[in-house]
C-alpha cells in the first residue's frame, strides 16, 4: 500500500459515516498490488449489482433475511469452507467477491453491503469465535450465518441467546478483520510482513488497544528492526508508567536486549 492509500485509509477511518466497503477494500490493497483505483471500483460496483438483483419493496426483517439468503447463499453461492481459514485471501473483499469464498466477517461484509444497498435494516453481530448477520430490531433476533450460506440461526447458539445483541460498528469490523490477518500471519513466520501491515493499519484506526503499540515494537524485534523496535519499545514503556509500572520496568529490559542485538 502506498503512502497516499494508507491516508485515504485513515481518513475514511475517521469520517463521520466511515464506508465498510471502502476500508476493507483499501486494506485489500496492503495484500494485493495490483489492487488499484480501477479494480476498487469493479468491486463497488459489484456490490452495487448484486444489490440490484434484490426484490423491490420487501418488508418486514424475515422477508429481507429470505430474500437476501436466497439471493447470496443460493443464487449466487456465496459460502465459507473450513479451507478458506488457510487463504489470506479469504480476508480480502474483491477475492470474496471474485470466489465466494471467504471467513465469516467478509461474508457478513458482502451480506452487509448488499442488504444495505437496497434499503435492508441489517446489521453485522460479533459472536466469540464467529460473526454473523441480523436483519431489523436486534431483540427479534433475526440472524442469518453467511458462512453456512446464509442460514438461519434460529433460536440461535449460546452466544447469540445472552446478553444484548449489540450490533458491530464499522470500525470494529475493520479491527477484527485485521485481527484475522493478524491471527493467519502469526502461524507463518514467513508472513511477519502481513502482521506488520495488518498493525500498521489497525494503529491507524481512531480507537485501537494501546497493547497493539507493544505488538508492533515486538514484530519489528523479531523482523531484525532492531533499533526501531527498541525505540517504540521505549516508547511504550513511556506510556505504561502511568499505568503498571512493573510492566514498564520489563518492556524496558526489552528494549535493552534490542539494542544489544545490535552489536
Amino acid at each position: 500500500m502506498s503512502a497516499a492509500t494508507r491516508e485515504l485509509f485513515a481518513a475514511e477511518a475517521r469520517a463521520e459515516r466511515p464506508d465498510l466497503a471502502q476500508l476493507c477494500l483499501l486494506l485489500a490493497a496492503e495484500a494485493d498490488p495490483e489492487l488499484d483505483e480501477r479494480a476498487m471500483d469493479w468491486a463497488q460496483i459489484e456490490l452495487d449489482r448484486l444489490a440490484g438483483m434484490l426484490p423491490y419493496g420487501l418488508r418486514g426483517a424475515r422477508a429481507w433475511a429470505s430474500a437476501v439468503t436466497e439471493l447470496l447463499g443460493g443464487r449466487m453461492g456465496f459460502h465459507g469452507t473450513p479451507a478458506d481459514y488457510d487463504r489470506l485471501s479469504s480476508s480480502l473483499l474483491h477475492e470474496v467477491l471474485r470466489r465466494r469464498r471467504g471467513l465469516p466477517i467478509l461474508l457478513s461484509v458482502v451480506w452487509l453491503e448488499v442488504a444495505r444497498r437496497a434499503g435492508a435494516p441489517v446489521y453485522g453481530l460479533g459472536l466469540p469465535g464467529h460473526f454473523v448477520i441480523g436483519f431489523g430490531d436486534p431483540e427479534e433476533g433475526v440472524v442469518a450465518d453467511p458462512f453456512a450460506g446464509g442460514a438461519s440461526l434460529g433460536a440461535g447458539p449460546a452466544e447469540l441467546a445472552e446478553g444484548p445483541r449489540t450490533p458491530a460498528r464499522t470500525l470494529d469490523i475493520v479491527l477484527r478483520i485485521l485481527n484475522n490477518i493478524r491471527a493467519w500471519a502469526s502461524s507463518r513466520p514467513e508472513q511477519s510482513g502481513v502482521a506488520l501491515w495488518a498493525l500498521d493499519l489497525a494503529l491507524l484506526l481512531p480507537s485501537h488497544p494501546a497493547r497493539l503499540r507493544y505488538e508492533r515494537a515486538r514484530l519489528l524485534v523479531e523482523r531484525g528492526a532492531f533499533r526501531e523496535g527498541a525505540g517504540e519499545l521505549e516508547a511504550y514503556a513511556r506510556v505504561m508508567d502511568a499505568v503498571d509500572v512493573d510492566a514498564a520496568v520489563r518492556i524496558r529490559a526489552e528494549a535493552v536486549s534490542a539494542r544489544a542485538l545490535l552489536n
